[in-house]
């Protein structure tokens, strides 16, 4: 089927320009003025932007915390909706399982034939053995070229310490396999949050009390030496506060391959959701903590430095009335993360562009194009070059409203910025050339998604 989109606004990561685009057989096939074709359909979209799809390169559909789990990849529905037609899942290595096994294993059982949009995943290694780091070349030929450590969580099986994350890195550069890691200092958190519930002090808001900016900061600089040891690039997942980010900053100054991702909510909500009475503050517990204000606006700032190069969602959607109930008198028990995988394009554009904060083009570079990149998928996916994958979202900079629950579609009890202030909305998306959402409805269905294969260190660190 031929689909010309006429009388937009096209908006890349460079530039911005009125053109058309001839879509066919799920590519972009032709970008240019007056593009006619006689058996093709017009969509007319007058007074609206064309943005390549978005890239969310941080979710977790699959997450377990103590015998509970988020809603898998059936609501990754949620995802298009939102104008995102790629999703990057996270997995855990199986104990007794290699790197490649454990991802393989996953994606047969739970995305294929069932996602609602494209997907890859990153590896989490968990179970640092010789033989298992010998595999992480591996990861880079088979289509995986990000890989996660975690520095947080003392005592979980997910844990990882120095020697870990050194050796990682020597192995990984071999390959072009890019380390993400959580940064954390694990022992810190473990302490504050022992010496808090001893005091008595259980509520939700003691979760950010217990991981104040300094566990942050301290595990992103440590994370940043043993890259440099290492000589190898490194990525930072959700970063939250100042001092993080000046950390990456000046591994940047020195001449180090240093990039650092945010998400939509620490863009946009403070430390004092977490304090909300009747246990509502529950909803806000995700890891890093929510932070004070004045990080927010650093974060913003460190985005237009370049030091942080991508907004994620980090979508990991429990309920607040079952799930989250299971911290009801201990903090620590309450599963970590919030839905916001169908907003993350919205909110970026309210309160970063609307805001003037960003500009369109750092918009489509944030949430697009420089994902793609890191993970291997440019010029197929966060583009709208010619040959490029036709996921393509036409939004309406017009309408105001506000965020509900009542408008997701991620299964989840709560919205994250339930009656936040929204401007403009993704009126159509196509996914690989079909349409997906038509007047902000989905109207796709779970299976329209296919699996993605990555390329080694992708085009960010030529």
């Amino acid at each position: 089927m031929k689909i010309i989109i006429k009388n937009g606004t096209l908006v890349t990561a460079e530039s911005e320009y009125c053109a058309d685009i001839l879509m066919e057989d799920g590519k972009i096939k032709a970008v240019g003025k007056q593009i006619s074709c006689e058996d093709a359909e017009v969509i007319d979209a007058q007074g609206k932007y064309i943005l390549p799809g978005g890239i969310d390169q941080h979710v977790h559909f699959s997450f377990q915390f103590n015998g509970t789990s988020t809603r898998g990849f059936k609501t990754s529905c949620a995802a298009a909706a939102g104008g995102t037609t790629t999703v990057i899942e996270f997995v855990n290595q199986v104990k007794g399982k290699g790197l490649i096994e454990s991802v393989e294993d996953y994606r047969k059982e739970n995305a294929d034939g069932i996602a609602a949009v494209d997907y890859s995943f990153h590896v989490v290694m968990t179970d640092p053995r010789p033989e298992v780091v010998e595999e992480i070349p591996q990861l880079a030929q088979v289509g995986y070229p990000v890989m996660k450590l975690f520095m947080a969580y003392k005592g979980m099986f997910f844990h990882a310490d120095d020697e870990a994350i050194l050796k990682a890195l020597l192995k990984a550069k071999e390959a072009g396999v890019t380390v993400m890691v959580h940064a954390e200092n694990a022992d810190i958190i473990d302490v504050l949050q022992k010496q808090l519930i001893a005091e008595g002090k259980t509520e939700p808001y003691y979760h950010a009390v217990s991981r104040p900016p300094v566990v942050e900061a301290e595990a992103t600089r440590r994370a940043i030496y043993l890259a440099e040891t290492a000589g190898a690039p490194l990525y930072i997942a959700h970063v939250t506060c100042r001092e993080a980010v000046d950390e990456i900053g000046a591994a940047v100054a020195r001449g180090q391959s240093v990039y650092g991702e945010t998400c939509s909510h620490y863009l946009v909500l403070d430390e004092s959701n977490l304090a909300k009475p009747d246990f509502e503050g529950a909803k806000y517990v995700c890891s890093p903590a929510l932070r004070t204000p004045e990080h927010l606006e650093y974060l913003w700032h460190g985005l237009n430095l370049g030091w942080l190069n991508a907004v994620s969602s980090d979508h990991c959607g429990f309920d607040w009335k079952e799930q989250k109930h299971m911290g009801y008198g201990d903090f620590r028990n309450i599963p970590n993360g919030a839905p916001g995988l169908q907003n993350r394009l919205s909110v970026l554009w309210t309160y970063g562009v609307e805001k003037g904060k960003i500009s369109r083009q750092q918009l489509v570079d944030l949430y697009a194009t420089t994902p793609a990149k890191v993970n291997g998928l440019f010029p197929q996916k966060g583009s709208l070059c010619v040959g490029a994958d036709a996921d393509v979202v036409i939004f309406d900079p017009d309408y105001k409203g506000i965020f509900t629950v009542n408008d997701m579609l991620h299964e989840v009890d709560y919205c994250s910025y339930e009656g936040m202030e929204q401007i403009g909305r993704v009126d159509t998306v196509f996914l690989r050339g079909k349409k997906v959402v038509g007047n902000g409805e989905y109207i796709g269905r779970n299976g329209d998604g296919e699996w993605l294969k990555g390329r080694p260190f992708g085009l960010l660190y030529q």
